[in-house]
């Protein structure tokens, strides 16, 4: 096998990464006990037998993890086998008790497959080599300081036995920009999928594994790659994150080899308050794990589970439909998917109103007012009727679009109000006609020098005169319609 590689900048060495990502999978009990995986203020409570490892507790599979698992294969367009099976991991994990992590080997439940990803204006295709299912161990809190500095450490195992779906890519990347494109996209995947909640504190982690080859190099054979000294870089949790930890590590590497020194094969932890990479111990090889068949657990069948299961239109093609559906640009069909809960509300608006007028006010007035509050769109889900009133109030001039996006909807988001209370407390009902015709004229008889400057070719001062009609009408005329009158006046 050969990878293809891309030169990064001057130096004569060619970036290769490739990553693990950990997947927090969204099941309501563990992978393989009953305990809850939903969070808990008190630690080491969401725990049983099971999950604690204690002597003759026996695993029983979670079917809805085995599901989502499935469903991540398809959308990657991974092979799914006539069957899988589990296996112990023997190594030794402080947050996991029973000393071994129940995880699959030889044999995963998805293997191969690609993720298209867009960095620099280019689109090109990320290789998977293989997902499969695990347990996750515990979390550990350093207190007194980070993992090299605390007191001490506590341990919590809430979260030993959550639903895990390690995703394995190809040494395809070649600079740590694409693997925050590359984890962008997943995650995007992913959440269309329903198998995934970003906002789960330790929901997504990435291992990253990086080796600099000397040279500029078009391809890379696989020969190349075993003899290269490999850096596995640990406790990243964010795009952000994974590209800043990359960057750190490429620079410490390249500074290295410039002073003769060797890059030793090790795996180092991302100490992200400090930004920098912290060597934790020499990197293991997959003869240390001692991996055996988990005996507790039966081969499973899955090959006809693909059939059966359907997964939901993705980002991808729904961007596209809707460019082509709606006529929308390409900029706000990549607003309007980014999350299916953005789609959807999108679509479901659209069929009510003009798409034009649809897309404008959710991919640009809505989603803006959210980022500006650091709200996403599910802090508002239950009230998507009363946004979809809001577009009707404009839709039947029955408000201004100044005033809707302005007054109505920043206060809907900061107060809690509906729309017709907002319009109904502010007075902003549209001005009748015959009123506006009269601000208009009041604003031409009281503003003489800005009607001499308008005729004398100034182009600010109709400007200026259409915002005395607008503060004579408490902003509720419509400013083409003030706009048109006043050049009609003024024509006289």
């Amino acid at each position: 096998m050969s990878t293809q590689a891309t030169q990064t900048d001057s130096d004569t060495y060619t970036v290769v990464i490739g990553l693990e990502v950990h997947v927090q999978l969204e099941t309501d009990t563990k992978i393989f006990c009953g305990c809850s995986t939903e969070p808990a203020d008190e630690p080491n409570t969401h725990t049983c037998p099971v999950c604690l490892g204690l002597p003759g507790a026996l695993p029983v599979l979670n079917e809805a993890a085995v599901e989502a698992a499935v469903k991540v294969g398809k959308a990657l367009d991974s092979n799914i086998p006539e069957e899988t099976r589990f296996h112990r991991k023997n190594y030794y994990y402080p947050d996991l008790p029973k000393n071994f992590q129940i995880t699959q080997y030889d044999n995963p439940i998805c293997q191969g497959g690609t993720l298209e990803i867009s960095h620099q204006d280019e689109r090109r295709e990320i290789g998977i080599r293989r997902a499969h299912l695990e347990e996750d161990p515990g979390s550990l809190q350093h207190v007194g300081g980070s993992i090299d500095t605390a007191d001490y450490t506590l341990v919590n195992y809430n979260r030993a036995g959550t639903p895990l779906l390690e995703i394995v890519t190809e040494p395809d990347f070649r600079d740590p920009e694409e693997v925050r494109a590359f984890l962008a996209k997943l995650e995007e995947v992913l959440e269309y999928l329903g198998v995934f909640d970003a906002s789960r504190d330790g929901s997504l982690r990435v291992d990253a594994n990086i080796s600099l080859i000397e040279g500029d190099h078009n391809t890379i054979e696989s020969e190349t790659l075993e003899e290269a000294n490999r850096t596995e870089v640990k406790n990243i949790s964010s795009h952000k994150g994974a590209e800043k930890a990359l960057s750190y590590e490429v620079t410490r590497q390249k500074n290295a080899l410039s002073r003769g020194r060797a890059i030793d094969q090790e795996t180092r932890h991302w100490d992200e308050s400090k930004g920098i990479t912290v060597s934790m111990r020499s990197k293991e090889e997959e003869k240390d794990y001692r991996y055996f068949e988990e005996a507790n657990l039966p081969p499973l069948q899955v090959s006809d589970w693909k059939d059966k299961l359907s997964i939901p239109e993705l980002p991808d093609a729904r961007r596209e439909r809707f460019q082509e559906e709606y006529d929308i640009d390409a900029e706000s069909a990549d607003k309007l998917t980014t999350t299916k809960q953005v789609a959807d509300f999108f679509e479901a608006t659209a069929d009510e109103f003009d798409p034009g007028l649809a897309a404008t006010w959710v991919a640009d007035t809505l989603l803006g007012e959210l980022h500006y509050r650091d709200m996403i769109i599910t802090d508002v889900d239950d009230r998507f009727d009363e946004f979809r009133r809001l577009i009707e109030l404009v839709d039947n001039e029955e408000i201004t679009e100044k005033n809707a996006r302005e007054v109505v909807l920043r206060t809907m988001l900061d107060e809690q109000k509906d729309p017709d209370t907002i319009v109904d407390e502010e007075g902003l009902g549209k001005t009748d006609d015959d009123a506006v015709a009269a601000a208009v004229t009041e604003a031409v008889n009281e503003n003489p020098q800005a009607v001499e400057d308008y005729r004398s070719g100034e182009g600010d001062a109709l400007n200026y005169l259409v915002g005395q009609v607008m503060q004579k009408t408490g902003g509720s005329a419509d400013p083409q319609t003030v706009n048109q009158l006043l050049r009609e006046e003024l024509a006289d």
